[in-house]
C-alpha cells in the first residue's frame, strides 16, 4: 500500500521530535499548556515523567532526559468514564461477547473486573477520545454486584485493575406505575412487582446482617461470599452506588440510605437537579448518566438533560460525568468529553466541566490520591491534544497510562489506513 508524502513527513517529524526514554528513566513532556484538573492552567510548562509518576510539574527539566516536544498542544489528565460497561461488552447483539449481566436478583460478590477483555477493540477507541479511565459494573439485577476501577492498557485483567472494589451496586427499583393502558402488565401486577423487588432488597440486607450477627457470635457456618461481599458496606468501609433516574426514586434512595446507614453515591441521576438541594445538604455525589438524552415527561424542556450537571454545579453537589451503563455505552465512551462539552454549552463553567471528567471523578471513586489531577507523585495517566480539550476539531495525538505511552491507532484507523489508497 502506498504511503502519502504527507503522511510519512509527519511520522519523521514525529520521530525527530520524540525522544524515546528507557524504563525507569525521567521523561519530560515540554511546551504545552498543562491544564493541572485542579483548576489550574500552565502554558508553556514541562512535566518530568519518572518510573511511572509524575515527578514535577512547571519546574526544572533534568539534563539529559529524553524529551517529547509538545508546543502548541494541550496537556490533560487522562479522563474517567464513571459508569460504562467498556471491557465488557463488544458487540451488543453477540450474546458471547456480553459479560454485563449475570442470572439472579441479588448478586453482590459479582466482580466486573475478571470478565474484563483486555483485547477488546473497543478499549483504543476510547483511549482516542482520551478516556484512560473507566469505572465499570454489571448493569443487570437489583443487587448487581460491586464495582471496579479499571485502566485502558494492560494485558490483564490485574495489570488493568486499578481499584477493585469501589462500591456495591444498586439498581432502584422503579416506582412508577403506567395507568396508561399501553402496557400489557396490568398496574395492579406492577406494583405486586415493585414490592417485591424493594421486598428483595430488604431482605438482602436484612439477610447480611444476620450474617454479620452469626459470624461474630462465633457461630459454625460455611463463609457465604455472597453475604461476605456485604459485610464492608455494612461497616461503613463501602459506600453503596445507587442507580436511580426519576424523583422518587431518588427521594426514596435517599430516605433508604438514612435507614440503613449506608453512604451512597447517586448513578444515573436524570431527575438529580430537582433534588439538587437534599443532595447538596445530604453531601450524595452524582454520576450522571449521558448527557445525550432525551427528557424524561414529555412536558420538559428538550435541553433539560443538558441543563442537569450546571445546576448541580449551582447547587454545590459533586458529579462526573459518563456515557451510562447502556446497551451502547463501551462504543461510546470515545464521546465522553462532547457529554461535558455540551453541557458546557448549556452554563457548566469549562473548568468544572475538567474538574468532573477528572479530579472530581477520582474524589467520588476515592482515588484522587493517585489520580485525577497532573501534580507531583501522582500516576502518570495524561494526554495532549491538538487543541483545547472542548474546541471543535480537537484531537488527541499523545497518551500515557502509569508513565507508558499507549497507541492511539484503533480499527477505525486502521480500516481507514487500510482503504485511504484504495482505487476508485
Amino acid at each position: 500500500m502506498k504511503s502519502s508524502p504527507l503522511v510519512g513527513a509527519a511520522l519523521s517529524l514525529a520521530t525527530a521530535l520524540a525522544v524515546p526514554a528507557s524504563a525507569g528513566e525521567p521523561l519530560v513532556l515540554a511546551g504545552a499548556t498543562v491544564h493541572t484538573g485542579d483548576g489550574r492552567t500552565l502554558p508553556g510548562a514541562s512535566v518530568v515523567l519518572e518510573d511511572g509518576r509524575i515527578r514535577s510539574v512547571g519546574g526544572e527539566s533534568p539534563p539529559g532526559a529524553a524529551r517529547v516536544d509538545l508546543a502548541g498542544k494541550h496537556l490533560y489528565p487522562g479522563l474517567i468514564d464513571a459508569d460504562t460497561v467498556l471491557g465488557l461488552v463488544e458487540i451488543g447483539s453477540v450474546k458471547g461477547s456480553r459479560d454485563d449481566a449475570e442470572v439472579g436478583e441479588v448478586n453482590p460478590n459479582l466482580r466486573p473486573e475478571l470478565a474484563v477483555n483486555p483485547d477488546s477493540e473497543l478499549i483504543p477507541v476510547a483511549r482516542t477520545g482520551g478516556v484512560l479511565l473507566a469505572h465499570i459494573h454489571v448493569r443487570a439485577g437489583l443487587v448487581s454486584g460491586r464495582t471496579a476501577l479499571i485502566q485502558l492498557a494492560g494485558r490483564t485483567w490485574e495489570d488493568m485493575t486499578v481499584r477493585a472494589p469501589v462500591f456495591l451496586h444498586v439498581r432502584w427499583p422503579t416506582l412508577r406505575i403506567d395507568r396508561s393502558g399501553r402496557n400489557p402488565t396490568k398496574p395492579a401486577e406492577q406494583v405486586e412487582a415493585r414490592e417485591l423487588r424493594l421486598r428483595a432488597l430488604e431482605d438482602a440486607f436484612r439477610e447480611a446482617r444476620a450474617y454479620r450477627a452469626a459470624r461474630a457470635a462465633g457461630a459454625e457456618r460455611d463463609r457465604d461470599p455472597k453475604w461476605e461481599s456485604m459485610l464492608p458496606v455494612l461497616s461503613g468501609r463501602l459506600p453503596v452506588a445507587v442507580h436511580a433516574e426519576r424523583l422518587a426514586q431518588i427521594h426514596a434512595a435517599l430516605d433508604w440510605a438514612e435507614r440503613e446507614e449506608v453512604s451512597i453515591v447517586l448513578f444515573g441521576g436524570a431527575d438529580a437537579w430537582r433534588a439538587r438541594e437534599r443532595l447538596a445538604t445530604a453531601r450524595v455525589p452524582v454520576v450522571l448518566g449521558s448527557v445525550l438524552s432525551l427528557p424524561l415527561r414529555r412536558h420538559e424542556p428538550v435541553d433539560v438533560a443538558y441543563r442537569n450537571a450546571a445546576l448541580l454545579h449551582e447547587a454545590g453537589v459533586p458529579f462526573a460525568f459518563s456515557t451510562g451503563p447502556n446497551a451502547w455505552a463501551a462504543s461510546n465512551a470515545r464521546n465522553l468529553r462532547d457529554n461535558a462539552a455540551l453541557a458546557v454549552a448549556y452554563g457548566l463553567p469549562k473548568e468544572a466541566a475538567l474538574t468532573a471528567l477528572t479530579l472530581g471523578a477520582a474524589r467520588i471513586l476515592g482515588v484522587d490520591d493517585r489520580l485525577g489531577s497532573i501534580a507531583p507523585g501522582k500516576q502518570a495517566t495524561l494526554f495532549a491534544t491538538s487543541a483545547p480539550l472542548f474546541a471543535p476539531g480537537s484531537r488527541v495525538t499523545h497518551a500515557w497510562i502509569a508513565g507508558q505511552p499507549v497507541g492511539l491507532r484503533d480499527r477505525q484507523r486502521r480500516l481507514y489506513e487500510r482503504y485511504r489508497d484504495r482505487s476508485r
